[in-house]
């Protein structure tokens, strides 16, 4: 554990801290560090990453997770789940940079892009990392000529209807595909180590976790007719996260649980992954933002049978953070996040319309819109809750924007 976590620079807090908690100092230690403007940042909590760790191994106790760095790649959530021994899913050459730079061994990481560039499976194979996700006939030949000794993983297409994000519409084989996809598999003398699916995020019904390890098994099946013996089922994502109940989540585990003793019994010799992204990270995050702008717009106007509101205004904020940045999941998880005020304010304040924008001027950077708030102010901050899934990227040059800063926090107990 501690050689994943050198030079990590954690604020070791009391336990059952909040962001709340350690606004006032944060907001110091920014404009100390930042004194010409302010800058959007995170706090992340990276104790609620190791509760939810231990709660993962105790409700699925066959089932090892990899995370992928897709859904949020920042240094303190790699190590630190580094340090707990999850393995990684990568899908490019920098996300496989960042796992192999701390020590993580080859064998603990995935290739599941589904459209590997030849450069990806090149750097893959410089790097010893064998196990690769494919879907289709052209993706099994590109690898094939490039790194023949590759461990591939089939990856099925799913009924993720249910489901908040639909991975099936652009990824996965579908079951009447399968058996061609292996028999030239077989042909170009490749191995198939086996099965991964992915129900989609944050997905409604358990039971499709069922009827996708059904089909798991069923391919694995077609596998061993053909002289396969596959030993992984990847059953990829989708285990509610904490801000949802922790009912459904028991409920999620159960019916996994109870599929995984039907088709792949103790000792039939299939090691179970997961690929756990938004589960580990999205309650851990919480984005800090500063209003840079305001306009007063016109109300519209109200309806026939509607008063005229008393008193009551619109306003428009601009914030210094966006779809563009840290904001990203407006668009990809299609949101609309709420901003909660660092304190409360007094009950008798009127509520205004409020609408956020982003700092640039795309009329796509829109975060929310018709909030009731009382009226706020230029350089007022604002909270945003559950903000850890595709949330932390790349930086962007749109307009100069740059990341916001992360700050990582944990109980001294925790550690």
């Amino acid at each position: 554990m501690t050689r994943y976590l050198d030079e990590l620079d954690v604020m070791m807090v009391e336990e059952g801290f909040t962001t709340r908690d350690l606004l006032e100092s944060l907001l110091l230690k920014v404009a100390q560090t930042v004194r010409t403007k302010t800058i959007a940042f995170f706090v992340a909590n990276l104790e609620n990453v190791v509760k939810k760790h231990v709660r993962l191994l105790k409700a699925l106790p066959r089932v090892k997770p990899f995370y992928p760095l897709k859904c949020n790649g920042s240094k303190g959530v790699v190590q630190m789940l580094a340090g707990l021994g999850a393995g990684f899913s990568c899908t490019s050459k920098t996300e496989m940079a960042v796992v192999k730079s701390i020590g993580v061994p080859p064998e603990r990481i995935i290739c599941t892009s589904p459209c590997k560039q030849i450069s990806l499976i090149r750097y893959a194979a410089s790097q010893g990392v064998r196990l690769m996700t494919f879907d289709n006939e052209v993706e099994l030949g590109k690898v094939a000529r490039r790194y023949p000794s590759a461990r591939m993983i089939l990856q099925l297409a799913t009924d993720d209807f249910r489901s908040s994000n639909h991975l099936s519409v652009k990824f996965g084989a579908t079951l009447k595909t399968c058996r061609h996809l292996l028999e030239i598999a077989k042909q170009m003398n490749i191995e198939v180590a086996g099965i991964s699916f992915h129900v989609g995020s944050s997905c409604a019904d358990p039971q499709i976790f069922t009827q996708s390890i059904a089909d798991a098994h069923l391919v694995m099946e077609m596998g061993a007719e053909l002289g396969y013996k596959m030993h992984l089922l990847d059953i990829g994502g989708g285990l509610p996260s904490a801000e949802e109940s922790r009912r459904r989540f028991e409920e999620t585990a159960a019916v996994i649980n109870s599929a995984l003793d039907l088709y792949f019994p103790e000792g039939c010799g299939v090691e179970i992954l997961a690929e756990l992204g938004r589960y580990y990270v999205n309650s851990a995050f919480t984005l800090v933002v500063n209003i840079i702008a305001k306009k007063e717009v016109p109300l519209d106007q109200p309806g026939p049978d509607e008063e005229e509101p008393d008193g009551k205004k619109s306003f428009v904020y601009h914030i210094n953070d966006g779809v563009y940045g840290s904001l990203g999941s407006v668009i990809f998880s299609n949101i609309c996040p709420i901003p909660i005020l660092p304190k409360k304010p007094p009950p008798d304040l009127p509520l205004h319309s409020s609408s956020f924008r982003g700092p640039t001027g795309d009329g796509l950077d829109r975060i929310a819109d018709g909030l009731e708030l009382p009226e706020l102010q230029v350089g007022d901050w604002l909270i945003f809750e559950n903000m850890g899934a595709h949330t932390v990227l790349a930086p962007s040059s749109f307009q100069g924007s740059q990341p916001a800063q992360i700050h990582y926090a944990m109980s001294r107990m925790a550690w």
